[in-house]
């Protein structure tokens, strides 16, 4: 592996200050996720916390985004899936994101899942595809420095503890997950949708993230839908930054057309009206 593309290069670009796009794959289909990788993201992350997709499935979709050159990630199931961690590393992830973190020894455990020892206790093994490259002591032996350790900070005991889980050693990213954290913090019952985005509380909460991170050198990342937000979050210094997902994209994308199709067919005097669809 080349140091242009390896785990570490990346990460010190992002903490360089270089934005770093990407989209989350939650439909389980391998050519998607090739598609995608050819699509201009620097990174796509296949989500089996939310997605359909086993291990054999998770194989496919690694290998597809590999083919298109991006840097690939898994969200696990969180800290205690140490299965689904050693899975996704040894099936050539470039990294892995771990959701639900709440305490600083739940974001040890995910730390040490994803790092060999001495760092940590994954398990070796030969062959693997992470180590067809390189080799086993090529890739073993450098992997602790490359592989990316995100930690998903989505709930109020998760912000309480930041203090302590950001200077954890071995943590690369920590990554906003503003849905759940708005639930956590009671904010969908205070507010009206959306403006809890946009409330005080959670402005309060992701300061005192964003404040921590720096302090510490850690990435910021955020999942968003859409662009509009995008550059009041690098503003903010989040520079690992998702505008949605693969099923978003496409619903989007189609809602576009179908808004156009009802505008031709009215103009050429045949008017057609679509079905009610999932983004209303």
């Amino acid at each position: 592996m080349s140091d242009v593309t390896s785990g570490a290069r990346f990460k010190e670009e992002l903490r360089q200050g270089a934005p770093k796009m990407g989209l989350f794959l939650n439909s389980h289909s391998p050519t998607v996720a090739e598609q995608l990788a050819h699509s201009g993201y620097d990174w796509l992350l296949i989500d089996s916390q939310h997605g359909p997709m086993g291990f054999e499935k998770l194989s496919a979709m690694i290998a597809a985004v590999a083919s298109g050159g991006a840097k690939s990630m898994v969200r696990v199931a969180g800290y205690h899936d140490r299965g689904g961690i050693q899975q996704a590393l040894d099936l050539g992830a470039d990294g892995v994101l771990v959701p639900y973190i709440n305490t600083a020894d739940e974001a040890r455990e995910a730390v040490s899942c994803a790092l060999y020892p001495m760092a940590g206790t994954r398990s070796v093994y030969f062959p693997q595809r992470c180590t067809n490259k390189a080799g086993l002591l090529g890739y073993v032996g450098n992997s602790n420095k490359n592989v990316i350790v995100a930690l998903q900070v989505e709930t109020a005991a998760c912000i309480e503890n930041i203090e302590e889980i950001a200077a954890i050693p071995g943590v690369d990213m920590l990554f906003l997950g503003q849905n759940d954290l708005c639930m956590s913090m009671g904010l969908y019952e205070k507010y009206e949708f959306p403006h809890m985005y946009t409330s005080p509380e959670l402005g309060e909460a992701t300061q005192k993230l964003v404040a921590h991170a720096q302090k510490n050198n850690v990435i910021l990342g955020i999942f968003l839908f859409g662009t509009s937000r995008v550059a009041e979050f690098l503003e903010k210094g989040f520079r690992f930054i998702s505008i949605g997902n693969d099923l978003h994209h496409i619903l989007t994308q189609a809602t576009a057309y179908v808004k156009d199709m009802e505008s031709v067919s009215e103009a050429a005097g045949a008017k057609w009206t679509r079905r009610d669809t999932a983004l209303m």
